[in-house]
């Protein structure tokens, strides 16, 4: 399969601004237990987590597949902030309230007490260069979490107040936000694809997404299997095709045009033509040959290089 690169002839003025991201909902855990409960529920550490720090984590079910991510950082030690996808948000407090037993911690749906928005370009770095999950601002302010770059632009999640003013500056089109996300090579957990992917099927721990040295969680014990025994046959891929992709749509290779390959795990529009997406498949399907999106016959696919280098299985 020949690889493509992405396209360079956009003017980086257009991929600067913020944009709200009312797809985007909040589940706040409070109570001197938030981080412990946490820490036993979710793929990556909450124990230690500081206040200049957000993390990437996962829910998993007890098979390890995935059935919510969330972008989760402390307002304070007590209260802690988890951002994920609202088509998800109420089966996923709903489960995570039934583990909370005697822990001394108060899980609630805040999604309409902050306001979430992306900022991209100048507008997610105000005060220079900072690394991914790294954490800025104030709580009552708003906070900033510094996300994975898309297309090579700075990226930001932007979480305050309901009541604050909305953030200065540019309005940046939600369609290129979500061009962005999937340029990022980070695919966020939505509906159609719960329950579809352990978190290395998205590549969660090559991006900060797991962490194999913490204590054990639903699903730990698969999670850790398919990476320290090496058995990690599907990974995520940036793809684009000449015509619509959507979460969740099947990918076949001409080598067995009767089973799929892979899933869209998240798709946009390319700003100049065509579309782009994140595919979970098999990686001997990405290694070569044809790929086709919806059907054996479908509109065809190329794979692109991933901004991010793969961790290698331990």
């Amino acid at each position: 399969m020949t690889l493509v690169a992405p396209f360079t002839t956009l003017d980086p003025a257009r991929l600067q601004g913020a944009t709200p991201l009312p797809q985007l909902g909040v589940i706040r855990a409070q109570g001197e237990d938030a981080a412990k409960f946490l820490h036993g529920q979710l793929t990556q550490d909450f124990s230690l987590l500081g206040l200049s720090e957000a993390r990437l984590a996962g829910f998993c079910s007890a098979k390890g597949r995935m059935l919510a991510s969330f972008v989760g950082f402390k307002r304070a030690h007590d209260d802690i902030l988890l951002v994920c996808s609202r088509d998800v948000l109420t089966a996923t407090l709903k489960r995570l309230s039934m583990f909370v037993l005697r822990a001394k911690v108060k899980l609630v749906d805040a999604s309409d007490a902050f306001q979430i928005w992306g900022l991209a370009g100048g507008a997610a770095q105000p005060g220079g260069a900072q690394k991914p999950w790294s954490l800025t601002g104030g709580p009552d302010d708003g906070q900033t979490v510094q996300l994975y770059p898309g297309a090579g632009v700075a990226r930001a999640l932007w979480v305050a107040p309901a009541e604050q003013p909305a953030p200065a500056g540019e309005r940046l089109p939600e369609i290129l936000w979500a061009w962005l996300e999937v340029q990022s090579g980070v695919a966020p957990l939505t509906q159609p694809i719960a329950e579809a992917f352990v978190p290395q099927m998205l590549n969660y721990e090559s991006v900060g997404g797991v962490n194999f040295k913490k204590g054990c969680y639903p699903g730990q014990e698969v999670v850790a299997r398919s990476q320290f025994r090496g058995t990690l046959k599907r990974r995520a891929y940036l793809v684009h095709g000449d015509g619509p992709l959507q979460v969740g749509q099947e990918v076949f290779h001409d080598s067995d045009a009767s089973q799929p390959c892979g899933t869209v795990a998240a798709a946009a529009p390319h700003p100049e033509a065509g579309w782009d997406a994140i595919v979970s498949m098999q990686t001997s399907a990405a290694a070569g040959g044809q790929l086709r999106a919806g059907s054996a016959d479908g509109p065809a696919l190329a794979v692109l290089p991933l901004p991010y280098p793969l961790l290698d299985d331990i």
